[in-house]
């Protein structure tokens, strides 16, 4: 058993308007049941989500946090504009977005931009993933995955890795409970992290700098799944989520 994690080089540079699904289907091949594996950046260019500090006036909540911290205000409210809930301040702020991923700063991206510019990620990456897949489908004749991804640190390790933020046509979970190990042992709570595992993978290729390979096609992996897929199956509910508990226990006490 193998895959292929193959990187699409030679995409351009991405501005906003650009047809992400044309330009990918000009410059590879795409085959039956293939898994498109995009960098959130280039969505979100492609989407507009660019802005300037400059632009940004920043309210009350964003001032006294500021007051508390030294950061700037004004990217702090940037944050805050794209979050629903706000758990750490300093030396970050994490937080879940408006989206529903929890992550550093609501994702937005001071790397790979022109200078002057920050980048918010895209508004709803699952619709994004979406309407790419659809547009790749008809472009290339073929059934498809799309999987939209962005780089996260882990909470007990250190380092980032690719995890999944929107999905097409694919679970991001798949569950082995029922199943039997080696052993022939019930599993009672293995759930295997697909998505995630696929993002890391393609980030391989992507690298971090100025690589610019922001898109990898997974190849021999049959994930398909048509139908309504949704990376937010992915996230813990929040009655089972300890560590937000923990970290809700520890904001207020301060």
């Amino acid at each position: 058993m193998k895959f292929e994690a193959i990187a699409v080089e030679k995409i351009p540079l991405i501005h906003e308007g650009d047809n992400l699904p044309s330009i990918i289907c000009e410059k590879i091949g795409l085959q039956y049941r293939d898994i498109i594996i995009i960098a959130s950046t280039i969505v979100a260019k492609a989407e507009g989500e660019i802005f300037r500090l400059e632009d940004i006036t920043p309210g009350e909540e964003a001032l006294e946090i500021a007051a508390r911290t030294g950061k700037d205000p004004r990217f702090i409210q940037a944050v805050l504009s794209k979050s629903r809930e706000v758990f750490v301040e300093t030396p970050f702020m994490l937080v879940t977005t408006l989206a529903g991923h929890t992550c550093v700063n609501a994702g937005i991206d001071e790397s790979n931009i022109e200078n002057g510019f920050l980048l918010y990620p895209p508004e709803n990456p699952d619709a994004s993933a979406l309407k790419i897949g659809k547009e790749l489908e008809k472009l290339s004749g073929k059934k498809l995955s799309v999987i939209i991804t962005d780089t996260n640190g882990r909470a007990f390790k250190i380092g980032q890795t690719g995890v999944a933020i929107g999905i097409y046509n694919i679970k991001p979970v798949k569950r082995w409970i029922g199943e039997k190990d080696l052993f022939g042992k019930v599993l009672e709570i293995t759930e295997q992290a697909i998505a995630d595992e696929l993002a890391g993978a393609a980030n391989l290729l992507m690298g971090e700098g100025a690589g610019g390979i922001p898109v990898v096609i997974i190849r021999g992996l049959d994930y398909y799944c048509e139908g309504n897929t949704s990376i937010k199956e992915s996230y813990r509910p929040e009655n089972m989520d300890v560590i937000k508990q923990g970290l809700r226990c520890l904001r207020n006490k301060k």
